[in-house]
């Protein structure tokens, strides 16, 4: 008898077939399961306690499983669609996880009837493509003026946590914030009769403090940074101001090879300490013969030289981390220096203001306007720090939804209005396609309808009759989405109310839950070492 022969490691695990298919289904429906919950307008907030103690309260999908302990492989798939959906588009994140889960549950329902694991993913794909029409009909052949790019920012932030603001108000702010930043002109839907607008989103910052209400968070038309002046005997506040930028050490220079000096008597000290002295007393003193009010450095500034700059009147700020040196070059015009010599008025940035403001035991330097201003921040204000951390996961979605809009395609229905009509398209169209494949489209088609369904219940709809009348309205207007009001919902016209979600957001959630509910499935195999 011939010996067995073993190829993995001791101690590894294997999964093999439908055990393996029902294991990565189960774990891919238990992760959507724990966002779905938080869909809507009327989604309710997680509470995630990690090991040290430490508590995140929130109801963005993203944040949830990325805060989520997760060690099964395929449910890490599941928290993968969620990251990408973040990335890509900014929101839409508990809907791609939970059509996913959908997709997967509809999946385990068909191999259970036998339907190879090829004709699923063939079926799924060929329905994500069916979906990827229905969306491009839906999208409004409308401007996206500032009240409809508003609808869309609204839209994405009802139901977070927003503090005492309303979300109308803070929707305004985004709008305006990505208003200032943006070239090219007037946007036109498909972008064909005019040049589109685009929008670079490293120029949209938001800063929080905590310390206030909501109420009084507030744009910027500039930059803030978290630095106070080097030395207490510089000017707090500089008006009409002229910036530079600096990538160098303000201090003495040291040579490039290992040198020893040897001094031996005390002229040769004085005179060693005097050519110092030279040295950093130089630094202000270009500084300010070039006219420069202001002085942003990204490395040290030597305690003397921080001296000199004072008694000239100039303003300065050490070891400014490179992405605030970024944004204040885009803020004030500015070039990034690395040298004082040969300085040049193009080398520098005007400013109409540089402030530095005391929030409790907190120092904030806010440096607003300038000719060439392209950078703005979002100023968020909150009680707690939970607070202020919601609130900037709202406002970071608003502000991606908006440029979305403006760059990805324009906008469509909300309010799962737009499900209702991608699963009606998938399954008028599936009458055309030719054995067991069918079945897996049909499924896709009942997985859409989760999230529409998903929202009824968190809305305090009955499901079942709410999906129905949706799809009667649907069928009847042409439109209908669930409308949150009070404590219920009713039936009605999106756009009507208001609720917009940008094209991009629903075609990313479509294409990313596809891919990864098609991989999920076609494993058959899972080897696990030690």
């Amino acid at each position: 008898m011939q010996q067995p022969m073993f190829i993995l490691a001791e101690g590894s695990e294997r999964t093999r077939g439908q055990a393996a298919q029902d294991s990565n289904i189960r774990a891919g429906k238990a992760v959507a399961n724990a966002v779905r919950t938080t869909l809507g307008p009327r989604g309710m907030d997680k509470m995630l306690v990690d090991s040290s103690g430490e508590v995140v309260i929130t109801n963005d999908g993203a944040t949830i499983l990325n805060e989520m302990d997760i060690e099964h492989p395929a449910a890490q798939m599941i928290v993968e669609v969620s990251q990408t959906q973040e990335d890509e588009v900014g929101d839409g994140t508990t809907t791609a996880a939970v059509l996913t889960g959908e997709l997967l549950a509809q999946a385990e329902d068909l191999l259970e009837a036998d339907l190879h694991p090829t004709v699923i993913v063939e079926g799924y794909h060929e329905a994500a493509s069916l979906a990827q029409e229905a969306i491009d009909a839906q999208v409004l052949d409308i401007d996206l003026e500032d009240d409809i790019l508003e609808q869309v920012a609204e839209s994405s932030m009802t139901g977070k946590g927003t503090g005492d603001v309303t979300a109308d108000v803070l929707a305004k702010q985004v709008v305006k914030a990505v208003r200032q930043v943006a070239d090219g002109g007037r946007i036109d839907r498909d972008g064909s009769s005019v040049p589109s607008r685009t929008v670079d989103r490293d120029d949209i910052h938001i800063h929080t403090q905590t310390g206030a209400s909501s109420s009084a968070t507030e744009l910027v038309e500039g930059v803030v940074i978290d630095k106070e002046p080097v030395s207490e005997n510089m000017p707090r506040k500089v008006e009409d101001a002229t910036a530079v930028v600096l990538d160098m050490k303000l201090d003495v220079r040291k040579a490039e090879a290992d040198t020893e000096y040897n001094i031996t008597n005390v002229d040769q000290l004085n005179a060693a300490i005097e050519a110092e002295d030279t040295e950093l007393r130089g630094y202000a003193k270009t500084l300010a013969d070039a006219g420069v009010d202001v002085v942003f450095c990204t490395k040290s500034i030597d305690d003397r030289v921080a001296g000199y700059l004072a008694d000239a009147g100039i303003l300065a700020f050490k070891s400014v981390k490179k992405s605030d040196a970024r944004a204040l070059a885009r803020a004030t015009g500015a070039k990034r220096l690395g040298s004082l010599s040969d300085l040049d008025e193009s080398d520098f940035g005007r400013v109409d203001s540089v402030s530095v403001k005391k929030f409790s035991d907190d120092e904030l330097t806010f440096i607003e306007g300038g000719e060439a201003a392209k950078a703005v921040t979002l100023f968020l204000r909150g009680g707690t720090e939970h607070v202020v951390d919601e609130l900037e996961r709202a406002m970071n979605d608003a502000v991606d939804v908006v440029i979305a809009a403006l760059d990805n395609g324009g906008v469509v229905p909300g309010a799962g209005a737009t499900e209702i009509a991608i699963a009606d398209h998938i399954r008028s169209e599936s009458a055309g396609i030719e054995g067991r494949k069918q079945l897996a489209v049909t499924a896709f088609a009942d997985a859409v309808d989760s999230l529409p369904r998903t929202l009824a219940e968190n809305t305090g709809m009955d499901s079942i009759d709410a999906l129905v009348d949706l799809r009667a309205a649907h069928e009847r207007d042409g439109r209908a989405g669930i409308i949150s009001t009070g404590r219920s919902g009713e039936i009605g016209d999106p756009v009507e109310a208001g609720i917009l979600d940008p094209a991009a957001v629903k075609r990313e959630a479509i294409e990313s839950a596809t891919e990864a509910a098609t991989m999920i499935v076609r494993i058959d195999d899972v080897i696990a070492a030690e």
